[in-house]
């Protein structure tokens, strides 16, 4: 069978859906990665996948512009004739949808991980094209011949409740998954617990991440004379206008209040070279990545009562710390707190690589993903071992 896995960027299926491409190649299916040109589209050849770049812009509002992209993913669907398509992201929800319908694409699995700009921005833009996006999503993901994955139950209930999609289309499968082989604890010297005390922040850079969060929170921890180093990485999202500036982090990096990586290719690494994660987040999260894989290195865990970040850390004291969106004051007392008790951080630690391992595992997640094709593909087929391995 073939499939073909469609985003918004060639980093985002790289960095997100790699594990699963591999899977289905594995058991001897074909898999074609489609997305704007980008960095990461030449890797996929070095794992024996193959990629095709599509012309599209993830800000346009250019009805030509759209128009043509949308004519130019018809056109690969009927040319490559997949099997099944999975979408990435809203936008590509709707666009594949739309394609898939008119290249008779047999089965059709839409993923969106958090709401996203569109339904979150109070911005003009945001809010202009929120009436727009409804209506397509709407017309787009009622097809029987397609399900709508989401990463968390609050996004399920925001998407059944507005009437985007019935409830029974719904899948939910927790994060993208995580390798917790790569992914595990350092085996560090009894002196690790000792040391100065580093806190990471790792995702895109946009403000609702808690970015200015974070780096106020470096702030008062100079202030009150506390000896923590504060790491950022992650690069500048030029597509999103709520994307921090390269010269905005450069300038706290000139005032010493945070160490910035940028894009970081061994992260397995640099999370065994840190004590704490945090996302003090305020964005519609699906599950962060970041968490989940800070959770895997057992590293203790500080963000917030919000979606997706709440099914990471489930209980506060327990498999991590949580802390009110846009509060500074409150991380920074809980990263003092950590500072102050490294019994609890190590403790935090065990118990977010245990969540990590029984809920977050890509295995798991992959295994989901698959029984979501089947569940798709199996009304095609006499055979209920559909997507078993062919050789």
């Amino acid at each position: 069978m073939k499939f073909i896995f469609f985003a918004n960027t060639d980093w985002y299926l790289y960095n997100f859906r790699l594990s699963t491409a591999l899977r289905l190649r594995k058991d001897g299916h074909e898999v074609v990665m489609l997305s704007p040109p980008g960095a990461f589209g030449e890797r996929f050849a070095t794992h024996g996948l193959r990629w095709v770049p599509l012309p599209m812009d993830r800000a346009s509002l250019n009805p030509l512009r759209e128009a043509a992209t949308l004519y130019h993913l018809v056109a690969i669907l009927r040319r490559e004739q997949p099997d099944l398509l999975h979408n990435f992201t809203v936008k590509c929800a709707v666009y594949g949808a739309l394609a898939a319908r008119i290249a008779r694409v047999p089965a059709t699995v839409n993923a969106v991980a958090g709401m996203g700009y569109v339904f979150t921005s109070d911005r003009l833009k945001a809010r202009l094209l929120r009436p727009l996006v409804k209506t397509l999503l709407r017309v787009t993901l009622h097809s029987k011949r397609s399900l709508l994955v989401l990463q968390n139950p609050d996004d399920a209930t925001t998407f059944a409740d507005a009437g985007l999609i019935p409830p029974e289309r719904i899948r939910v499968i927790l994060s993208s998954g995580v390798n917790t082989t790569r992914f595990q604890p350092a085996k560090h010297s009894p002196d690790h617990r000792h040391e100065r005390l580093r806190v990471l922040l790792a995702a895109r850079l946009l403000w609702e991440k808690g970015i200015q969060e974070f780096v106020d929170a470096a702030a008062l921890l100079q202030r009150w004379g506390r000896d923590v180093e504060f790491v950022l990485a992650g690069t500048p999202d030029p597509g999103n206008p709520h994307s921090v500036s390269a010269e905005q982090v450069r300038r706290w990096v000139d005032d010493g209040l945070v160490r910035w990586l940028g894009h970081v290719d061994d992260m397995p690494g640099l999370l065994n070279a840190v004590h704490v994660m945090a996302l003090p987040s305020y964005y519609r999260e699906g599950v962060p990545k970041s968490l989940i894989e800070g959770a895997a290195c057992g590293l203790a865990l500080i963000t917030t009562d919000r979606p997706g970040c709440r099914e990471v850390v489930t209980k506060d004291g327990f498999d991590g710390l949580r802390v009110d969106v846009r509060n500074a004051r409150a991380l920074a007392r809980c990263i003092v707190q950590l500072d102050d008790d490294r019994e609890l951080l190590a403790q935090l630690g065990l118990r977010a690589r245990q969540k990590a391992l029984r809920d977050f595992d890509e295995r798991i997640v992959i295994q989901k993903t698959v029984e979501v094709y089947e569940e798709l593909l199996n009304p095609r087929t006499v055979d209920a071992s559909v997507l078993r391995p062919t050789h």
